[in-house]
C-alpha cells in the first residue's frame, strides 16, 4: 500500500478517446493517487493556515476562502504535475485542453460556459469525511443544468452543473479514496476541548501547554507537523516538541516518550509495536520499565534497561531518554 494507504485507480472506461488519453496520462503520473492526495491535504491546510489562525476545521473558513479553494487546487495541481497551461482552459494535457474544477460537495462542480463540451478534471475533498475523489467528464451542454428558472442559459454567473441523473458522466480516476486524517478535527470532543483549553490565560506558554496535552492524551497515533504548527502558533514550532524545554522534556516525568522521524526513534517505535513516525511526524506513548507481569510484551532497551508500553494499572515513572540521533537537525525534530 502507499504512504496514505490509497487503493488503486477507480475503474473507469468511456467511449471518449480524448478523455481516455488524458486519464491514461494522469494515471501514469500518479498510479496510486498519492500525489493528488498530498496536494489536496496541503491545499486544505494552506487555507486553514493553522500557524497564524489556530484553525483546523473547514467550517471555520470564511466564504471567500472557501471560494478561493478551487483556485488553489488548480494552481497546486499544476505545480505538482507541471502541467502546461491551456490556451483557453486551465491545462493542456497531451495537447488536450482541460478545465479544473473543485468542490467540497460531491457532484457540486460549476462548469463555466467556456468549458462546455470540453474535458473537465473534477475534484472533490471532504475533511470531515477524510475522503477525496478525482475524475474526468466531458461537459456536454445538453446534459448540464442549473437550479431556478435560468436552466437554458445557466445560473446567474452563466455556469452549469450536473443533474443527478447524469452523475454517471464522470469517469473516475479515484473515487472516495482516503484523505490523510486531520487529527485535531477527528479526536473526540472531550480530548479536543482539553487540548485547546490547556494554558488558558497564559498567552506566552499556551502553545507549549497545548502540545503537552496533545502528546499526553493522544498516544500511539501519528501527529504531523501541521498539528504541531496549529497548536504552537509560532515560527519555530517544532522547538516545542524537542528536548531542552519542549514536550519531550515536560512529559518525561509522566513516563511519556515522543518518537520523531529519526531512524533510531523509528526503531524504538517499531520495537514497541507503535505506528512508525514518517517524515515530520511524532508518536507519543507512556512506558514503564519491564516487570515480570509484562512477559511477552514488545520491549525496547534504553539506558541499559528494558521498557514496555505502560498498561492502565502501571504507575507513572520517569521515562528514559531516547537515543541521540546522528541525523542533522531538521524542522521535523
Amino acid at each position: 500500500m502507499s504512504l496514505f494507504e490509497l487503493p488503486g485507480p477507480a475503474p473507469g472506461v468511456c467511449d471518449d478517446p480524448e478523455l481516455m488519453l488524458v486519464r491514461e496520462h494522469l494515471l501514469s503520473l500518479d498510479p496510486e493517487g498519492e500525489r493528488f492526495a498530498r496536494v489536496l491535504r496541503r491545499t486544505i491546510d494552506q487555507l486553514l493556515d493553522g500557524e497564524h489562525t489556530g484553525r483546523f476545521d473547514w467550517n471555520e473558513l470564511h466564504k471567500t476562502e472557501k471560494t478561493h479553494a478551487g483556485t488553489l487546487v488548480e494552481i497546486n495541481l499544476l505545480r505538482e504535475f507541471q502541467f502546461a497551461s491551456g490556451a483557453d482552459l486551465d491545462y493542456s494535457i497531451e495537447g488536450i485542453e482541460v478545465d479544473c474544477k473543485f468542490s467540497q460537495k460531491l457532484y457540486g462542480w460549476m462548469i463555466p460556459p467556456e468549458a462546455l463540451d470540453e474535458i473537465c478534471l473534477v475534484v472533490w475533498a471532504d475533511d470531515h469525511q477524510s475522503l477525496w475523489s478525482a475524475g474526468l467528464l466531458r461537459a456536454n451542454r445538453s446534459k448540464l443544468t442549473t437550479s431556478g428558472t435560468l436552466t437554458k442559459k445557466g445560473n446567474r454567473d452563466g455556469k452549469f452543473q450536473l443533474t443527478k441523473k447524469h452523475h454517471s458522466l464522470v469517469t473516475w480516476l479515484w473515487h472516495k479514496a482516503p484523505l490523510e486524517e486531520n487529527l485535531l478535527l477527528h479526536i473526540d470532543p472531550e480530548t479536543q476541548k482539553a487540548i485547546l483549553n490547556a494554558g488558558a490565560g497564559s498567552r506566552r506558554s499556551a502553545g507549549q501547554a497545548k502540545l503537552n496535552e496533545l502528546f499526553l492524551r493522544v498516544q500511539k497515533r501519528r501527529v504531523n507537523r501541521t498539528v504541531v504548527r496549529t497548536l504552537a502558533q509560532q515560527k519555530d514550532y517544532m522547538k516545542r516538541v524537542r528536548y531542552n524545554g519542549g514536550s519531550r522534556d515536560k512529559l518525561r516525568k509522566r513516563g511519556i516518550l515522543i518518537c520523531g522521524d529519526y531512524p533510531n526513534h523509528q526503531a524504538v517505535a517499531t520495537q514497541l509495536g507503535l505506528p512508525v513516525p514518517r517524515e515530520g511526524e511524532n508518536v507519543s506513548v507512556r512506558v514503564v520499565e519491564a516487570k515480570p507481569h509484562h512477559v511477552g510484551q514488545p520491549r525496547v532497551r534504553l539506558e541499559g534497561r528494558d521498557w514496555v508500553v505502560a498498561g492502565a494499572d502501571d504507575p507513572e515513572e520517569m521515562a528514559p531518554l531516547l537515543p541521540e540521533t546522528k541525523k542533522k537537525p531538521s524542522i521535523s525534530d
